[in-house]
């Protein structure tokens, strides 16, 4: 019920435009989408955050890029996130109303591990890509042990990544790695594209 083998079917990097209003939130979602980075998030926790969710919405679909909702805490943002045509949720942790709703609404769903049972109870719930967060706590040995008795689970990495430390994450494991103020740095925005350009998500 994923869905994100399409999303992230190609760049290994996908941006997080956490509060940054919408003339800022564009100028990034523009800079990432140039770079070669496919998939954007907004988190929702603001009414200007809807905004903004509505505006690159709509400048993504004349890409062909999908923008997700990020910070989806309550069935109720589901909704919000539907209405303002996000084409996927992410969560900071994993709720199962929330996995619900977002199954209902027809939605693929990235929800928030940090531990062995939060991966096993996603597994339960049907669920097979995870955002791994905080990643830079967590560290990327995490992800060695983690795909012993997870194998199948792929995790995107979220939370303290930039261009110094992204490879560190992809060769542990991780399938995509998320970054934000890192492209607005134009010391990290070739290293970023070295990364785009020299490693692609395998095939599912």
């Amino acid at each position: 019920m994923s869905g994100f083998d399409d999303i992230f079917q190609g760049a290994p990097l996908m941006a997080i435009l956490r509060g940054m209003g919408v003339e800022r939130s564009v100028r990034l979602a523009t800079t990432a989408w140039e770079l070669g980075i496919d998939a954007v998030e907004v988190p929702v926790q603001s009414e200007e955050d809807e905004r903004t969710l509505r505006e690159l919405v709509r400048l993504g679909a004349e890409r062909g890029k999908a923008v997700g909702a990020g910070t989806i805490v309550s069935p109720e943002l589901v909704t919000v996130a539907k209405d303002a045509g996000a084409r996927y949720l992410v969560c900071p942790g994993l709720d199962p109303r929330v996995v619900e709703a977002a199954a209902e609404a027809g939605l693929p769903i990235l929800p928030g591990v940090a531990t062995p049972s939060d991966v096993q109870l996603a597994v339960s719930l049907g669920l097979d890509w995870l955002k791994a967060f905080p990643a830079t706590w967590l560290g990327t040995s995490w992800f060695t042990h983690i795909r012993g008795p997870f194998p199948h689970v792929r995790f995107v990495a979220t939370g303290g990544l930039d261009a110094s430390n992204v490879s560190d994450f992809l060769d542990a494991g991780v399938r995509v790695a998320a970054v934000g103020s890192a492209l607005e740095d134009a010391s990290q925005l070739e290293r970023l594209a070295e990364v785009l350009r020299t490693r692609r998500s395998p095939s599912p």
